[in-house]
């Protein structure tokens, strides 16, 4: 058997496993930065939306003719947003019910037209009472059927959306668009009503504003006479932070989400490359030879690599002493102490060098491995030379 110590060529072999683990990484890193970057709304509605489920196109017209739009999420913001409530339109789409009701009232009066978006039962109780819920819209295109002039601007609109219904209690309302929703004629996807310093316009036709279908119908009339009818439009989505529950994302960095997907994908990436890859299943007759020396080179090889040298050691060790007791005279049954006092009695050395060199010596290194290989060596041909032929 040969210790094979390391070489220049091994060296690199094992630094490259390190080189390519980093350029991994840094190419991970880009393209993460490059996939974050180029990532997109995707909320229904959202005006950074442009998926035919978002608004971006009516978003970008109404920026185009002048009005000054922006966007909020939190009621703070919002609140900040609106500089003059004359010259203001607030559109506000809470499709997760995050606002309570003193928050919905504090919306009146902050802008001079509210509009609402689908609004739930709790949002109507607060800003518009007596108005509540008439089920889902009918196939047919909604008819105007009043003199709003959104409604009358587009003469008729896509279906799709919600319907309303307005009780006696809700006042002088102005009702259009009206839907055959679950067979009633009451029903209406578009009702204005004044309230707190606001005009309020409950809008459940919502598939209009939507990119997917505001170029169909009267849509784009709909909804840019709707929205851009007052110089300024504050687009408030309310998220969680409106809520008062805490986001568990706010607890932690920013970077640490990307950093736990870096690591997951790394060690993923380096369990394939350096695992353990089965070649194509081969026949042959057995029983399989194997020679000698292959297993002793295999074997060795794989100590070399596991840096095994105290393992390597014993497998030759056992071999030396089975030798040994065989030449000493002993039966196979004989235990390393009756070996190693016999090979001492006929050495006539002390038996502490024998233990040594049997038992008891660690190689710390590749060439104290060499080292008591050779000493095992020399210790077989001093048991030969005294014990004579």
């Amino acid at each position: 058997m040969s210790i094979l110590t390391p070489t220049v060529a091994a060296g690199a072999k094992k630094s490259l496993f390190w080189a390519g683990a980093l350029a991994f990484l840094l190419l991970f890193a880009i393209g993460s930065l490059l996939l974050t970057g180029a990532a997109t709304e995707t909320d229904p509605l959202s005006p950074e939306n442009p998926a035919p489920d978002g608004t971006m196109a009516v978003y970008e017209v109404l920026r185009d003719r002048g009005v000054a739009v922006e966007t909020t999420e939190t009621l703070e913001a919002t609140t900040a947003a609106v500089r003059d409530p004359a010259t203001t339109t607030l559109l506000v789409y809470d499709p997760e019910n995050y606002l309570a009701d003193e928050q919905w009232g504090s919306l009146l009066g902050l802008a001079r037209h509210l509009v609402v978006l689908e609004p739930g039962t709790r949002a109507l109780q607060a800003i518009a009472p007596g108005v509540s819920p008439a089920g889902v819209t009918d196939d047919d295109p909604l008819e105007a059927g009043c003199a709003l002039p959104a409604a009358a601007a587009a003469g008729s609109v896509s279906p799709g959306g919600l319907a309303y219904r307005a009780g006696e209690e809700a006042g002088n309302v102005d009702a259009c668009l009206r839907s055959d929703s679950d067979g009633a004629d009451d029903a209406y996807s578009l009702i204005r009503v004044p309230n707190g310093g606001s005009t309020v316009s409950i809008v459940g036709a919502t598939e209009a504003l939507t990119n997917g279908s505001v170029t169909s119908l009267g849509n784009a009339a709909f909804a840019l006479t709707l929205l851009g009818e007052n110089s300024d439009l504050v687009w408030y989505l309310p998220s969680v932070a409106d809520s008062g529950a805490v986001d568990p994302s706010s607890l932690t960095p920013t970077w640490l989400s990307p950093v736990i997907v870096l690591i997951v994908a790394t060690v993923a990436a380096a369990a394939f490359w350096r695992g353990r890859r089965f070649g194509p299943l081969i026949v042959e007759n057995l029983p399989v030879t194997v020679r000698a020396s292959e297993t002793m080179e295999g074997r060795a090889r794989l100590y070399q690599q596991g840096s095994a040298r105290l393992r390597a050691l014993d497998a030759l060790r056992m071999a030396t002493v089975s030798r040994l007791a065989a030449r000493c005279g002993l039966p196979r049954t004989a235990t390393l102490d009756e070996v190693r006092l016999a090979v001492a009695a006929i050495l006539g050395g002390p038996e502490a060098d024998v233990r040594a060199v049997l038992v008891d010596e660690v190689p710390a290194s590749d060439a104290d491995l060499v080292r008591l290989s050779d000493r095992l060596l020399e210790l077989e041909a001093a048991v030969d030379r005294a014990a004579g032929p």
